[in-house]
């Protein structure tokens, strides 16, 4: 894995109070990793005239399929954007909606999480000539939902032996990240054909990003409440410390509680890197991987809604942070950032999340 050779200067971490109805999370945080050096970045955009793209990734055939909070599912081609004609079924209430998507390995099939009118589920779909939409069926269905689509969790990734990595969020509901029978607050790991899956970490508050190294180390990012944005590497049947019902002895949902709580639960894994305060609202994130990122070779890139910023973290090959920065060709100049996903192509691509007029921007090593 390559060594990250020029970041911009080491961040600490700054935001604004976050707007839950557009997903922000709400967390602030302090952290101080040692500072890299400047590597500039060439930012495209190859999509335009979207409403709140969430998801992204790629059909065998090198098309783009985007999915869009609202509902919509989208193929994205030389820069044309075409809605699908397919019904979701999603319901869009301020963080909710149509959310992750995931395609098949070597498929037309495709994966999508979203909320609907009872739960939030994973449902898959097969893309056939003509880009006709048939329902393969509801792959996981029962994860908890909040009527106001607060804390939905949803974001999808492949993992290197070809399993689909699901993070879910507790949908603001006290109980539900140290409940160990339940799917809320958590990772799973599903199978793709028979929709078996496990559960394999616990305690979480709501999971924006899992990103998987070719290595097949996997780091989750994850919004804290007024503190707290987490970067976390998941380790099979660990617990990750959030509680808001302080081990059931309150009745609300109690958001002043630590995101690691390490005093209830002693075992509990530290984040690898933690906001402090303010938040960034941390959303997607993906492993930069190949010989075109030059000294970028390895970093994971996290965008952020609320601080409108992509970080660039160096990850060691046993998991910490290494350096922290923030490149200026993407620092407040568009926006609310939300998915991040490495192309076919070997570019990262990035999502706004502003509103109408959204967009994919391409996104590559300078020089």
């Amino acid at each position: 894995m390559g060594r990250i050779a020029g970041f911009a200067a080491v961040l600490l971490v700054t935001g604004c109070t976050a707007t839950p109805a557009n997903g922000d999370g709400s967390s602030p945080g302090s952290s101080a990793p040692t500072e890299g050096a400047a590597a500039g970045l060439t930012v495209e955009t190859v999509a335009s005239g979207l409403a709140h793209p969430w998801g992204i990734d790629w059909l065998p055939d090198g098309r783009m399929l985007v999915t869009q909070r609202p509902g919509t599912v989208s193929v994205v081609e030389n820069g044309q954007v075409k809605d699908l004609d397919v019904d979701t079924g999603a319901v869009a209430r301020g963080e909710g909606g149509l959310l992750g998507i995931a395609v098949h390995p070597g498929a037309s099939r495709f994966t999508t999480c979203q909320n609907t009118a009872s739960d939030i589920r994973l449902t898959t779909w097969e893309l056939g000539d003509g880009d006709a939409v048939g329902k393969v069926g509801d792959l996981l269905t029962g994860l908890p939902a909040n009527p106001s689509g607060r804390h939905s969790g949803c974001r999808l990734a492949i993992d290197a032996d070809g399993k689909l990595r699901v993070g879910t969020g507790d949908a603001a509901r006290a109980d539900t990240s140290q409940d160990r029978d339940g799917l809320g607050g958590k990772t799973l790991v599903v199978d793709l054909g028979t929709g078996e899956h496990r559960v394999e970490t616990y305690g979480h508050r709501n999971v924006q990003g899992i990103a998987v190294r070719s290595d097949g180390l996997v780091v989750s990012a994850e919004h804290g409440p007024s503190v707290d944005d987490e970067l976390n590497v998941l380790k099979p049947g660990a617990n990750y410390g959030w509680d808001p019902s302080r081990g059931g002895t309150q009745g609300g949902y109690d958001e002043s509680v630590p995101m690691t709580d390490l005093d209830r639960f002693p075992d509990a894994v530290p984040a690898i890197w933690s906001s402090g305060s303010p938040t960034e609202a941390i959303s997607d994130a993906a492993f930069l991987q190949g010989e075109q990122w030059g000294g970028l070779d390895g970093a994971l890139a996290v965008t952020a809604l609320k601080g409108s910023k992509l970080f660039l973290f160096e990850i060691t090959p046993e998991g910490g942070v290494h350096s922290v920065s923030a490149p200026p060709e993407l620092d407040g100049t568009k926006g609310r950032l939300r998915a991040a996903k490495q192309g076919l192509d070997g570019a990262l691509y990035v999502t706004t999340s502003n509103g109408d007029g959204d967009e994919v921007l391409r996104v590559t090593a300078a020089g």
